[in-house]
C-alpha cells in the first residue's frame, strides 16, 4: 500500500527514486510537517503516484507536490553463509576504499548494525576490493 507524502515539485515525478535524510529543522512550524516527516530515516522510495494537489514551501524552490511513494527494500552486504528467508544481523565492513562501486552498499546508511534482519532475497556476489567473501542481498526489518 502506498505510502502519501510530500517531495519537492521538481522530483515530483513517477518512478524517481529518492533517499529520505529526517526531518529538517527549518520545518518545525510548518503546518504540513507530519505528512513530509511520514518516511523512515535513510530508507530508499520509489515515487509510484502524482496527486494534483500542490503546497507552497520554504525549503523546496517551487514548493511540493503529494505524492504516493513505495518502500524499497533495504540493499546491503553480508559475509559468510548465508541463506535465503533466515535471520541475521549485519556487520558493517570495515573499509574505507571510497574508489569501490560496492562502497555506499557495505556502509548502508539505513542499516543499523546488530539488530535482526531478515535475508528476503540473495543479488548475487560482490567484488570486494579489500578481499572479502561478500553477498549482496536485500533486507528486510523485522
Amino acid at each position: 500500500m502506498p505510502i502519501v507524502t510530500l517531495v519537492g515539485e521538481r522530483v515530483a515525478k513517477k518512478g524517481n527514486e529518492f533517499i529520505y535524510l529526517g526531518p529538517s529543522p527549518e520545518c518545525k512550524n510548518c503546518k504540513l510537517k507530519t505528512v513530509c516527516f511520514n518516511l523512515k530515516r535513510f530508507r530508499r522510495y520509489r515515487i509510484v503516484g502524482i496527486r494534483n494537489k500542490r503546497h507552497s514551501c520554504n525549503q523546496h524552490d517551487g514548493g511540493v507536490r503529494v505524492v504516493e511513494v513505495e518502500e524499497l527494500p533495504i540493499v546491503s552486504s553480508l559475509e559468510g553463509k548465508i541463506k535465503e528467508g533466515s535471520k541475521t544481523k549485519v556487520k558493517i565492513i570495515d573499509c574505507k576504499r571510497l574508489d569501490c562501486e560496492n562502497y555506499d552498499i557495505c556502509h548502508n546508511p539505513a542499516v543499523e548494525e546488530n539488530r535482526d534482519y531478515k535475508i528476503s532475497k540473495i543479488i548475487g556476489e560482490m567484488n570486494c576490493k579489500i578481499g572479502k567473501n561478500l553477498m549482496k542481498v536485500e533486507l528486510s526489518e523485522i
